[in-house]
């Protein structure tokens, strides 16, 4: 099926088609700036000045091209920052870290009283608080001794 040259779909430099569609942000981007091209344009012709078409090849050649780039990079940054993967949480260390040592027990590297040992101690630093408390705690029980 061959398209027209009004067809929705645009075609690529390397002859591919371009299933990409403006977003609502490249839209009201080109708005305005298409806007500010007619209304500087028209504007200097209003006033009288010679040179006004020059704001239409510099507005629609340099200045929309440019304001779409930089509404695709803020885009294109923005999604790339909220598809990232999230810094782990204190839970999920918490998580890793029972893991571990259960699979240590499992393994039989430590014993009863060792894993209970280091469980009870794992649950005692579930935020970063509670482990600066706990280091606390038992430095003053060690300078006790």
């Amino acid at each position: 099926m061959s398209r027209g040259p009004y067809d929705s779909h645009s075609l690529r430099t390397d002859g591919g088609e371009e299933d990409e569609e403006e977003t609502p942000l490249q839209q009201l981007v080109a708005g305005v700036v298409i806007a500010l091209i007619f209304l500087v344009g028209f504007g200097l012709l209003a006033v009288g000045y010679p040179w006004f078409w020059v704001a239409f090849p510099v507005g629609f050649a340099g200045v929309l091209p440019a304001a779409l780039a930089l509404a695709k990079l803020y885009e294109h940054s923005r999604d790339s920052r909220a598809s990232r993967p999230s810094e782990p949480t204190v839970t999920d260390e918490h998580a890793d870290a029972l893991a571990a040592l259960r699979a240590r027990y499992a393994r039989g590297e430590l014993d009863e009283e060792e894993f209970e040992h280091r469980l009870e101690r794992l649950l005692e630093t579930e935020t970063v608080d509670d482990a600066r408390a706990h280091v606390t705690r038992e430095r003053e029980r060690i300078s006790e001794r």
